[in-house]
């Protein structure tokens, strides 16, 4: 029994832990230079059994499983944060990067690893698999904080939100081969507009569905609509794998569709799940560091064949797929430059080694150490200067400036009303108006005014400024009598947030 109790406590300290050196670690990574997720794996390498010994951890069908979940928290929160109007324009080179990139990117790889790792084309071609995508983890957190041009960032986020689904794709269509005494190469053909197709379709589908339920349902719990929200991220990827459709496709479309609809409780679903997300990527950076042996990883023959494979991946392989998939796009060279260079890898290529391990083929261990010492060189050198060299290409746009005001509702109780938060742009009609002057929904009061990030209390004479933020306290019945108003105001961008419950 007190065994027992002990393993339990012993294993929630551990937890704790390692979630407070995660923490720690992403604080200091900017000012050490050094990309968080590299710091996430040497927290894991250090706790494990080659490092201070705390956990000693060798199985990679866990690690395959909490890498998925981590993966999917991951993509959901990256979609709930991107803006469709953003996206939509970049939308063909995006997705060609995601598909025909990853596919020259892998047989470019796979042309080099077969001969400096010595294995067959088809082993070689599933190398280039697993290292041959993007990794959404990576590529969201090194663009944080970059003022990078709105296309060429939108083009990376998108590209690496929905290459996950091609590179495991590949790596699960060439392990089957690899295993299959006679491969029939025309079903992949069929396999991959089915999984890439459904995907789509059940994405969109689930998306739209979450939106109405979220909207639709009356919790007594703020704290709900966030959980409630992510039970829908997870119910969409498992619904589409269980039919052998791409479930992280599906998740990354709906987590667009939700995060561009107007949405009950906007904001705490949108601060819950960037929250959980950070927790997900670093549990999973450090139980993959967990999972990797440092006296097998820096053997002279794994970083020697590691350095080679590092070389043709970063400044062979992604360049050319970089420059042939987005031919005629309108890209300048110093944009496809940049491009190349921030198709950083990360925890994918990591979890996708966990499948050849799982399915105890010959050169899994290899293939795994080799992997995670390309991702560990390309965070290490890719990650830490992106923000250096978009500066030196001048490819940085106008500073964002996040806003200094915030909103946070408190329970107070059953309340059938909702506040709205609304931008006053420039060109606005109603600017120059005072608040008596409008003519207002019935059950519509404005609670404040933001300006110039100071809190102005609103009376009949307050006129309406450019750039000012109000917030206006609606009933449900004339929420939508209100929304028409602001829309041919032109308003922009009126967010919906449910009011206390």
């Amino acid at each position: 029994m007190f065994d027992g109790l002990f393993n339990i406590d012993y294993f929630v300290l551990m937890a704790a832990l390692l979630l407070i050196a995660g923490v720690v670690t992403a604080k200091f990574s900017t000012r050490l230079g050094v990309p968080a997720l590299v710091l996430f794996m040497l927290v894991g390498m250090l706790a494990g059994s080659d490092g201070i010994g705390f956990i000693y951890f060798d199985n990679a069908n866990y690690a395959q499983l909490i890498g998925i979940v981590a993966l999917v928290i991951i993509l959901f929160e990256g979609g709930l944060q991107t803006k469709w109007t953003t996206v939509k324009p970049v939308t063909i080179p995006a997705l060609s990067l995601a598909t025909f990139g990853v596919l020259i990117t892998s047989s470019v790889v796979a042309a080099a690893a077969k001969y400096i790792l010595d294995v067959t084309w088809l082993e070689a071609f599933l190398f280039g698999a697993i290292v041959g995508s993007t990794d959404a983890a990576a590529v969201f957190a090194g663009l944080k904080g970059v003022n990078l041009r709105e296309r060429l960032g939108a083009t990376l986020e998108a590209e690496s939100g929905t290459n996950d689904p091609m590179a495991v794709f590949l790596t699960i269509s060439f392990i089957q081969l690899i295993m299959t005494d006679q491969p029939n190469y025309f079903l992949l053909v069929g396999s991959f507009f089915w999984q890439m197709g459904l995907g789509l379709i059940i994405g969109l589908g689930l998306g739209k569905f979450a939106t109405w339920a979220i909207n639709r349902i009356n919790l007594d719990s703020s704290g709900l609509y966030p959980v409630f929200a992510m039970a829908f991220a997870l119910l969409t990827y498992s619904v589409t794998a269980l039919i052998g459709a791409s479930g992280l496709l599906a998740v990354y479309v709906a987590a667009l569709v939700l995060g561009n609809a107007e949405l009950t409780y906007r904001h705490s679903i949108f601060r819950f799940n960037e929250g959980f997300a950070w927790m997900m990527q670093i549990l999973m950076f450090v139980i993959l560091g967990l999972l990797v042996f440092p006296a097998q990883l820096f053997q002279l023959d794994i970083v020697v064949k590691g350095f080679i494979l590092s070389f043709t991946l970063i400044l062979i392989a992604r360049p050319i797929a970089v420059f042939l998939s987005t031919i005629g796009m309108k890209f300048a060279i110093k944009e496809k430059l940049f491009l190349s260079w921030a198709g950083l890898r990360g925890a994918v290529p990591i979890v996708l080694a966990t499948f050849p391990m799982i399915s105890g083929l010959e050169n899994s261990q290899l293939f795994f150490n080799v992997v995670f010492f390309v991702v560990l060189t390309s965070a290490l050198a890719q990650g830490s200067t992106i923000s250096f060299l978009a500066e030196k290409l001048s490819l940085t746009g106008m500073k964002k400036e996040t806003p200094i005001h915030s909103l946070e509702l408190v329970s107070i109780g059953k309340a059938n009303a909702e506040v709205i938060e609304v931008e006053i742009n420039e060109d606005n009609p109603l600017i120059g108006q005072s608040l008596a002057e409008i003519t207002f929904p019935k059950d519509v009061l404005v609670n404040a005014i933001i300006r110039n990030g100071n809190l102005i209390t609103p009376y009949g004479e307050s006129r309406i400024c450019s750039g000012d933020i109000l917030y206006i306290l609606v009933s449900k019945q004339s929420k939508n009598e209100l929304k028409q108003m602001l829309n041919e105001s032109k308003i922009s961008n009126p967010t919906f947030q449910k009011a206390a419950e």
